[in-house]
C-alpha cells in the first residue's frame, strides 16, 4: 500500500474527430509528466471530441489508439486512462480504456448515454463497473453522463477509495459539475477525480474546465479552469482513513443490488 497515490490530469482542447493529432498533442503532454507518476488521466473521447460521428470515427480494440495507450503506459511506467469510440461487432460504445504498465488492457463502458445529445441512439450502454487497484488503492472510473446518477455510483461497503470521472462537460453546464463531484465525494466517502476539457468542440460548444480533485470529507483540493496543462497531485490514505474513521457513516448506508440485464453489480 503506498501512502500516497500521485495522479496527473491532462486538461486540453481536442481536435475535433482528428485522432491521428490528438494522440500527437497527447504525446507532447506526457513529456510533461513527472517521475512516479502513478496514473494519468485523459478526457472523454479524448480521441475525437464529444461526436455522434461514431461511423466515421470509431476504432476497434485492435486499433491505434489501443496500442498507442498500451505503448504510453508502459514508457511511463504509469497507469493511463481516458474513453474513446469504439466499433466491436457493429455496436458502438463510449469505452473508457484503462492501460497498465505491465501491459493489461481494462475496460469501461459508459453506463448513462446522455440522451439530450442522442448519444442513446448511437452507443450501446454499458452493464458492468470497473475497480483497478493501483499501488493498494482502488479505483473505480466513470463517465461524464454517469455522474448524474449515484445509485450507480454507490460505494457499498468501500469497494473503492477513489471515483475518476472522465469528461466533455460544457461550460453551460458547469455549475452542475462542480456541485456533484464534491456530492459524490461526501456520499461515497472516497476521493473524487474530475477530468474535464476545454476549448471548443465542433459544434460551437465552449468547455471550461474544471478539472477538479476533491477530498473525502467534500473539500476541494484542485481546481483548474480553462487552462491547458498537466496537473500533478498525491492523494494521501492517510486523510482517507482517517475520514472513514472519525466519521463512518457507510456502516450505516443501505444495502442494495443493482441488475443490469441480468448483471449483478
Amino acid at each position: 500500500m503506498h501512502k500516497y497515490l500521485k495522479i496527473a490530469i491532462v486538461q486540453t482542447s481536442l481536435h475535433w474527430q482528428n485522432a491521428a493529432a490528438n494522440r500527437e498533442m497527447f504525446d507532447a503532454f506526457f513529456a510533461q509528466i513527472e517521475p512516479g507518476t502513478e496514473l494519468v488521466v485523459l478526457p472523454e473521447m479524448f480521441t475525437t471530441g464529444f461526436t455522434m460521428k461514431a461511423r466515421k470515427c470509431a476504432e476497434t480494440m485492435q486499433g491505434e489508439t489501443v496500442s498507442w495507450l498500451l505503448e504510453n503506459a508502459r514508457k511511463l511506467q504509469s497507469h493511463l486512462c481516458g474513453s474513446i469510440i469504439i466499433n466491436e461487432k457493429g455496436a458502438y460504445f463510449n469505452r473508457l480504456l484503462w492501460a497498465t504498465p505491465q501491459g493489461e488492457l481494462h475496460t469501461y463502458d459508459k453506463r448513462h448515454l446522455f440522451r439530450m445529445a442522442r448519444e442513446h441512439l448511437t452507443y450501446t450502454a454499458g452493464t458492468k463497473r470497473l475497480i483497478v487497484e493501483v499501488s493498494g488503492w482502488k479505483i473505480c472510473p466513470f463517465v461524464c453522463y454517469d455522474l448524474r446518477f449515484p445509485v450507480w455510483i454507490r460505494n457499498k461497503s468501500l469497494e473503492y477509495d477513489v471515483a475518476i470521472f472522465v469528461a466533455n462537460w460544457p461550460a453551460k453546464r458547469s455549475f452542475y459539475w462542480q456541485s456533484l463531484l464534491p456530492v459524490r465525494a461526501i456520499e461515497n466517502q472516497t476521493y473524487v477525480v474530475g477530468v474535464n476539457r476545454v476549448g471548443t468542440d465542433g459544434h460551437g460548444y465552449p468547455y471550461t474546465g474544471d478539472s477538479t480533485i476533491i477530498s473525502p470529507a467534500g473539500n476541494l483540493v484542485a481546481n483548474y479552469y480553462e487552462c491547458d496543462g498537466v496537473y500533478t497531485h498525491s492523494l494521501s490514505w492517510q486523510t482517507l482513513q482517517d475520514c472513514r474513521r472519525e466519521f463512518p457513516v457507510w456502516q450505516d448506508a443501505d444495502d442494495f443490488e443493482i441488475k443490469v440485464d441480468g448483471n449483478d453489480n
